[in-house]
This record gives C-alpha cells, structure tokens and sequence, in this order.
C-alpha cells in the first residue's frame, strides 16, 4: 500500500517523515550560554507581544481575548471556558475557516500562529464538536442551553435539513425558551425580526400552532426537547466532508459517535460502526478505512475515498480519531514517545477528556452550579433573582431554580461507596426521575492499550448495537416521521415532556456565569446535600416503579402503533378491514397512556425536586394520578374486550394472505420486536393486572389515615372491577397466544388452534429409546401429548415424532423398575413410552399435569382421535405451506430457552410471569470484570432485556433466566457494595446492583416468582430438597 502519511491504530511513535532532511541551522548563543537562560534574558517586549481575538459564541455575542502570540490553543480554549463557567467543555470546541472555507477545528497542542494565518482578522467561533447520541447524557443544564443553541444555528445555517413540520417544531420550542409562552402578537413580531430557518414565512402558521401547545414549558424544558428531537434527525451533528469512491461518485462522509458514515446527497448510504473498523489512515488525500476480516470476509478489506486535497484527507482523518477516541476509550491515550532517529505517520492524538472521564469528573467533582443568562430569554422575571452585589453568595445552581423557576432533580453519583454529600447535579426532571442515577454514557467502550498495533479493535466475540440515531431508527424520524402521525404532527414530541411550572410561577432570569467562591461553608454543603437527597419513602419508590414500568408499557405499544403499521403499510400487505379493526382499538390506548405517563413523569419530579418546598404534602403522592386515569381508562374496556378478536382475525390473515405472511415473520425478525409479535396485543390487559399489584401494595404500605390512602384504596377499587370483568379474557388469550406461538414453532402440524384446546405445559425430558436416553421436547394440551426434537433445520423449529391421545392414557411412577432416576411410564392407547425428568421436582410437575388433564378429558364427552389425525400431515417429511423451506428462520422464543437449558412452563407459570414484570435502571457487572456499567433493564417473558437507556427502542441484549438462581453474594465474590444480587447459571454469573433496599427487594422477589413455581407439586418433592430448592 506504500508509504501512509496518516495512521491510526492505537499509539504509534512521533517524529518526523522519513526522508525529510535535517536543518541544524547556525547557533546563536553566546559561548557558556545554554537555551534555557537565552530565553530568560531575552527581551520582555517578545513576551508581552500578545493578540486581540474575536471569538463569536453561540448566542451570537462577540468576546474579545488577550492571547500571546506564541501560546497553545489550548490556552484560548481554557480562557474561553472559564469566561463561560463552562463545566462539561470537552463537547465543544474553536473552529475557524482556513484559506479554502473550511471550518477546522483548533488544535489544543499546537501554536495558535501556526495554525490560523492571520489570527487578527480570523473569524472563530464557538461550537459543539462531539454530539453525544442522547442530551439525557448532558449533565449540565447550561450545557444543555448551548446544545440547544447550537441546533438553532445548524437550523439556520441549513445544515440540519428537516421537514416543514420538525422545523416548525423545532422553531415553536425555541420561541418557547426564548419569549416564554403563546402570544400570537409577539410570536409573529419576534419571528419577522429573526430568522431560525429559510422560507420561514411559509411555517408561521405550524409555528404559532405548536408554540401555543408550550403553555407553562420552562426555557430549560424547552432545550431538552430540541435536543430530543434534533438527536431523532439523520442529519444531526452531521458535518459533510465532499468525497468520491473509487468510481468516482460524488459522496458525503461524516463522523459521529457510532463510526464513519457515508452520505449520497442528504441520504445516509453506509455506516461503518468503530467495531468493524481495524484501522483508518491517509494518504495524500486518500482516506483509507481498513476493516476486521470478519466484516469484509473474502472480498477487499480496505475502503478508498478520494477527498479534494490532502489537508482536506487529514483534517477529516483527524475529526476521526477524535470521535473515537472521546465515545469509545475509557480514558485519553498517552501521548506518544518521541523517536530518536526517523518516525512514520502524524503525530496526533485526541488531547481532551474521553466521555466517560468527563461524566466521571462532573460526577465526582462535586462542583457547584453556577447561575447563568440565557441573553436572548424574554421571559418574564421573577421576584426572586440573584443580585450582582452579592458575588460570594454560595448559591448553587439547584438553589437558584427552587423558588422562581422549576424545580430540578438532585442527582448522586450511583459508582460512589456512599451518597455524595457535595454532588448536586441539578438536571430538570426530563431525564430518568431518579435522584440516584445518571444517565449512562454509550456501551461497549473499552479503555485504550499504549502497546500494540491492535487498530481500532473492539472485544472480540462481542457484537456492538446500533446506537440509537442509527440508520434502523430513521424511517420513523426525521423527514419520513409525519406519514405515521396519528392524529397531530405532536407525535415527533417526546412522550417523557414534563412541565414543572406551577402556576403563577415564571423563569427565573439567571445571571452571568461569574466565577464565584467556589469553597464556601463545607457545613453548609454537607446539610445541603442531605437535604437534597431522594425521599425514602416507601411509597416514593413503588410511584417509580408505576412510572418506569409505563415507560417500557408505552414503548411495547409503539411497536404496535409505529412500527409494525409502517411495515404493513410500506408493503400494503393488510387488508383495509383488518388495519382498521386493529388500530382502532390499540391507537386510542396509546393514545391515552401517552397522556398519563407524561402526569406520572410530572408528578414524580415535583416529588424529587420539592422535599423541602412549602407545597410537599400535595406533591409527595400517587393516589390522586392513579385515580384520575384509572376512572378514565374504564371507558376504554369495550376497546379490550375487543383483543379477542383482534388475535384471531390476525391469525387467519397471516394464514390466507402470503403476503402478510412474510411481513409478519420478517418483522418479528426485527430487533425492535424482542418478543413474539402478538405477545403485544396483550400488553394492555397484564397492564391492568400491573396496576391492580402495586396500587395493592400502596394500600398495604399505607396507614388508613394516610392522605393519599383514600385515592389509592378508590383507585384499586375501580380497577379491580376491570379485572375481574377481563380476568376469564386474559386467560383465554393468552392461550390463544402461546397455541399461535407454538403453530409457528412446531414442524408437522396444520391445525394446533382449534377450538376448545388448551395449551397446559411444555418442557424438556428425556425418553428412553433402543440408543439409550434421548432428549424429547414434550408440549401438553387438554387432548393430547405431542414429543418432538430440534435437529438442524433451516427454520429453526421443532419436528413432531409422535402425539398420544389423553383418553385412556395412565401415568406411573417407574424408577424401581427401568432403574433411571426421575423415571415414569406413559400408557396410552397407541403406544407406552417412558420418560425421565431431570431433577424430581420436574418429573412432580410432569405427573402432575399429566393426571389433571387426564381426568379432564375423560370428563369431556367429545373424542378428539379423529380430529388429531386430521391436524398431522400424513407424511413428517411434507412441510406444510407455512414452512416452506429457504424461508427466514424463526427467532429464538421461550420453548426453544426450554429445550437448550432443560426446563420446563406450565399455562400457569406463564400467567404468572405476567404478574412478575418489572423496569428500571440498574448497575451490572461481570463476574471477572472490574467496572460497573448502567443499563436500562426490563423483566419480562422469564428473560431480562438491556437497554441503554429507556428511551431506546430495542434492546442492546438479553438474558433468559430459566434455570438461573437468584440471590445475594457471598464474600468470595468481592462485592462490598450495598442493593446487589447475583444471578447464577453453571459458571455464567452476573451480578446487578440496585438504587434502594426496596428496589432491590422488588427485583429479588419478581425474578424468584417467574422462574420457580411455588406450591407446584409439593407432594412430590422432599422437604429437605424444596428448602435447598427455593434458597
């Protein structure tokens, strides 16, 4: 390949090109004089000689800076920031145009002279550098603030290309933070005075439409939504670079947070994700990206693009290993050590902070939040404001938000031993409502080696995500979002708005961020930070639970509402009847659940952020929020009786019209679909059954004369009626569901749904053949004993090998007589076999359904021989229609977890798990690892679910936990941290750690209930081995 000018692996050693010819030049020192005394006696005139820089900030004001001729940009940058009080400062940076108008960014370690021509007349600027893929990693709200302004100026420039709606309401958030609230007069003056995007004139009207939605919206509430969504755009963060391919064609290439990505036009054509990249180089002005060989396979392992000149090649080269180096190490590469002779490639290397060294630092440092000025802001002032004469005030940034303006959460480092006393982070409640946690920085980084020329190497073996803001996401987003609007553009807001204005209460406007006394009265901060931290309340956390398991309810909705509506109408593949009955009853449901988590979001951060405010007694309860929307949710049981139906018009759908057919199983193939497609449908009846549990929790939890008792014990009451109205309902579709599930994952049977037939248990056992034991997959209905294997079949399902009618059948105990442990005989009409089961507390459960369905057949008067005969194909090797080969293979669903870890579910245990779900963020860590690293974790299907957040719409990974233990460490694991549980299977451990002794106790007992049958077969199992068992 030649001589690379530019390389990046992982460290490499400095120095000079090879080749390049040495200059001693002519030495001017005096004889005796060394250069360190050359410099000291030379004339002050050269040290004084400094420049007047104009420094444009993104609120369009002008600073001016002192700057020596000769210093490092990092020395304008570190002046910069402190003039601002600038705390998260690694996201930004100093760009200037260069001769060609391009902007660059300024190098911290390198001369200022060097780098701009003429610095007097540059023109530089403040600006974002790294776009982090959520603002809910923003830990500062001034941080935020300038985001926010930074999306304005993209806006404007054009380089954040939209549609006419997002535009609008981009623009209506920014009117919201900037004037406050609707005033058609001021809107339509502040907008003919401003411009935030071209052809503004022809969004008046969506404009004022929105911005009159923003009622009571505070300016910083207005700033996440902007980055809210701005980060959902393709184009967000995105700066072109024009390129060619080897062919020629004109392209684009960005960078982001996720790797190099590659544009046609404004259309995003290729990502390459930093785990698939070994290493990225130039020469001249070839940019090089060499990929791992498992991407490329056998084909070209190094990718060319043509940039327009070299400076161009390197400038990009090194916005490369910046964005790498700040998302994806744990820490700053080491700067390289510098070569005695001759040295290859550039020199540098990023010379900042990485994401999670700055997360850390903010988190640690416990700094105090300065006030600040939002200089374009004309909202009303408040009585309340910081005066400028008194400049040693200790007032942090909480304190200032607590009377005039919103209330902010306080925010405690969750990687600390104990709480942090000085840490009050002051982040408005649109982030998790947690006190306790911060929202995580992006998975899969790793800490860099300064050995090696490993490249950009990832952990093998480990597959990373898509982040979200990926290619997977952008049909729903940006441009394309508003096709799928139901019924208003508000649908690109974001479900989690919340407004903590209350009424009669303005924005505070906050002064300029002077730098103050940062030290203070430690005493003071000490009870500050006491008085801050989270209500312990009981009842506070079982409201959180309320919420966070809403987030994850509404978000298994979208998949209904958004995600799978897009693939059956791209395709066109529903008929007209069918999208309506469907739809029309699950979009009025979402509709409304949108409405109620955004007042248990409001609700929760009045809760967090008024511990101390005059008005806490009617802020620190649920009670009346449940009752209001339980009483409304009432109208909406005609829509789920309805669910029924819904299910079997779906089934017959999928069987009569092929096209729908492949839509369905390629979009179950889809990761935002993690469970079976119509598992779904049910959500919204186990939503009832969920808030039936934990409104019973908070009357127990309660004294009756408690003042939030009453509401809940009113709301418990309306909706228990509910349930029992629906309770025979569920039962019934959740068979349904698992017999639909099991049509799909059963080879040789045409007809499993019928009428009347019920699914009872299925489960791994073993059955005794002439070669010995061999592993059987065993499914019991009312009719009938089905046992299948899983061999390699191209579509992942499980052949049938023979099915026992249950009229006539007799079980019996029978390890005295073959001698095999956990060994009983089934007698049927056709044929006997004998089967084993792993432990004895299976073969009690196998036993045991297997006479409860005997007897309940013999009371049935219909004989179902015939009809079993009807429902196998004649021979096993015809594969029914539905399962042809070379189709898609089926994902993995629960049977399958069965198969490979030997276990057994009963219709029971699924009913159970439906009242075991649970969410939240929660800490993991390895079993050899050393760091713990927060996830967003959903309980549900016997599986845990990662995100990385839960505002992600699939998951990152999962754990099935059939057949895992669940308790707490012992002292050889090393854990010396408090709220941890160990879940254990063979020599795979993970260890997770909780927020509070209740969450932690939550977790515990749901993860217990779902994988383990309590009061199942107690006859069959010794007391010796049930109290070992359920340790």
């Amino acid at each position: 390949m030649g001589e690379i000018e530019g390389t990046y692996r992982v460290l490499q050693t400095p120095g000079s090109r090879l080749g390049v010819q040495k200059n001693s030049g002519v030495s001017t020192l005096e004889p005796g004089q060394n250069l360190s005394s050359a410099i000291a006696s030379a004339p002050a005139k050269t040290h004084e000689r400094s420049l007047q820089i104009k420094i444009k900030l993104l609120d369009n004001t002008v600073e001016e800076l002192d700057i020596e001729s000769k210093c490092y940009g990092q020395k304008m940058l570190t002046q910069i920031y402190n003039h601002l009080n600038l705390v998260e400062s690694d996201y930004f940076g100093i760009e200037f145009q260069n001769m060609q108008s391009y902007w660059i960014w300024l190098e911290p370690m390198k001369p200022i002279i060097k780098q701009i021509r003429r610095p007097k007349n540059a023109v530089l600027r403040l600006a974002v550098k790294f776009f982090p893929p959520d603002p809910g990693q923003l830990q500062e709200e001034y941080t935020r603030y300038l985001f926010a302004l930074q999306i304005k100026r993209d806006l404007a420039e054009e380089r954040l290309t939209c549609n006419d709606n997002t535009a609008a309401l981009l623009i209506s958030h920014l009117l919201q933070s900037e004037i406050g609230d609707f005033d058609e007069a001021v809107d339509c003056e502040y907008l003919k005075n401003n411009r935030y995007f071209p052809n503004q004139e022809k969004l008046q009207g969506k404009i004022l439409e929105f911005h009159r939605k923003h009622m009571g919206q505070t300016p910083a509430e207005s700033d996440f939504q902007v980055l809210e969504i701005a980060r959902k755009l393709e184009m967000y963060g995105m700066r072109f670079h024009l390129a060619s391919d080897r062919e020629g064609t004109k392209i684009n290439l960005a960078v982001s947070h996720m790797g190099v990505l590659v544009f046609q036009g404004n259309t995003k054509i290729n990502t390459f994700n930093w785990s698939k990249v070994r290493k990225i180089s130039f020469k001249r002005k070839r940019f090089l990206i060499k990929l791992h060989p498992e991407v490329h396979g056998p084909y070209q392992d190094t990718l060319e693009f043509l940039l327009g000149s070299r400076d161009e090649c390197k400038n990009f080269w090194k916005i490369c290993v910046e964005y790498h180096t700040f998302f994806r190490l744990f820490d700053q590469p080491k700067p390289k050590s510098k070569a005695v002779f001759f040295s290859r490639g550039s020199s540098f290397r990023y010379s900042g902070r990485t994401q999670k060294q700055l997360v850390d630092y903010v988190k640690e440092s416990g700094l105090k939040k300065m006030p600040y000025e939002r200089r374009h802001s004309k909202t009303r002032m408040s009585a309340h404001t910081l005066s400028a004469d008194t400049p040693k005030q200790s007032v942090s940034f909480t304190e200032g938000l607590k009377t005039p303006g919103p209330n902010a959460c306080t925010y405690t480092s969750f990687h600390s031993d104990n709480v942090l006393s000085t840490n009050i982070a002051s982040l408005p409640t649109f982030i998790e409502s947690n006190p306790f946690f911060l929202e995580p920085r992006i998975s899969n980084t790793r800490s860099s080696t300064t050995e090696g020329n490993s490249g950009l190497s990832e952990e093998t073996g480990k597959k990373t995500a898509q982040q979200p803001g990926s290619s997977i996401l952008q049909p729903f987003q940006g441009a394309q979002l508003s096709s799928f609007t139901m019924k208003s553009p508000m649908t690109l807001n974001p479900p989690f708005h919340v407004n903590m204005n209350t009424a009669g209460q303005g924005s505070s406007p906050l002064l300029s961020p002077v730098l103050s006394d940062v030290g203070g009265a430690r005493v003071e901060e000490e009870d500050e930070a006491k008085r801050k931290r989270y209500p312990a309340d009981k009842a506070y956390f079982i409201a959180k639970e309320i919420l966070a398991t809403e987030r994850t309810y509404l978000k298994d909705l979208e998949v209904l509402t958004v995600w799978f509506r897009s693939a059956v109408v791209k395709e066109n593949a529903m008929p007209e009847g069918l999208m309506t009955l469907l739809f029309s009853n699950i979009d009025p449901i979402y509709e409304f659940h949108r409405g109620f988590l955004k007042e248990l979001e409001q609700r929760l951060a009045l809760w967090e952020g008024r511990s101390n405010a005059p008005l806490k007694g009617d802020y620190q309860r649920i009670g009346d929020v449940m009752l209001r929307n339980m009483h409304t949710l009432k109208e909406f049981t005609s829509y789920l009786q309805k669910h029924d139906e819904v299910l079997t018009e779906l089934e017959k759908a999928t069987k009569r019209i092929k096209k729908l057919e492949m839509v369905y199983k390629e979009f179950e193939l889809q990761k935002v679909c993690y469970l079976p497609l119509n598992t779904f449908l049910l959500k919204p009846i186990q939503r009832l059954m969920h808030y039936k549990l934990i409104l019973g929790r908070l009357c127990k939890h309660y004294a009756a004369e408690h003042r939030d008792y009453t509401d809940c014990r009113n709301a418990l009451k309306e909706i228990t009626e509910m349930t029992s109205q629906l309770q025979n309902s569920l039962i019934r579709l959740e068979n349904f569901q698992k017999l639909t599930e099991l049509q799909h994952d059963l080879l040789g049977i045409d007809n499993l749904v019928a009428a009347g037939r019920e699914f009872i248990r299925e489960g791994c056992l073993y059955k005794l053949t002439k070669k010995g034991l061999q592993q059987r997959m065993f499914f019991l209905f009312s009719d009938m004993l089905l046992y299948t294997s899983k061999g390699v079949t191209g579509t992942n399902q499980f052949k049938i090998h023979g099915h026992l009618p249950l009229h006539g059948m007799l079980v019996e105990e029978s390890e005295n007589e073959w001698a095999v442990p956990h060994c009983f005989t089934i007698y049927s009409a056709q044929k006997t076999i004998v089967v084993a089961a792993s432990t004895r507390l299976e073969m009690g459960k196998w036993m045991e359904d297997l006479n409860m369905a005997i007897e309940m057949a013999k009371k049935s008067t219909e004989k179902s021989d015939m009809f079993l005969e009807n429902s196998f194909c004649n021979n096993s090797n015809k594969l029914p229609p539905r399962y042809l080969l070379g189709q898609t293979q089926r994902p993995n669903t629960i049977t399958h977890v069965c198969w490979y870890r030997n276990q057994s579910l009963s219709l029971s245990d699924y009913l159970c798990m439906i009242q075991n779900q649970l969410s939240g963020y929660l800490l993991r860590k390895f079993k050899n690892s050393n760091g713990w690293q927060k996830l967003w974790v959903v309980f549900t299907n016997f599986c845990l679910f990662f995100y990385k957040t839960h505002q992600d719409d699939y998951p990152l990974a999962s754990l099935p936990l059939l057949g895992y233990t669940v308790g707490t460490p012992v002292e050889t694991d090393g854990i010396q941290k408090d709220y941890v549980f160990k879940l254990q299977f063979k020599s795979h451990v993970y260890f997770f750690r909780a927020e509070s002794k209740y969450t932690f106790e939550r977790w515990m007992e749901v993860i217990k209930r779902a994988t383990s049958s309590p009061g199942r077969s107690s006859l069959f199992v010794p007391k010796d081995e049930k109290e070992k068992i359920t340790k």
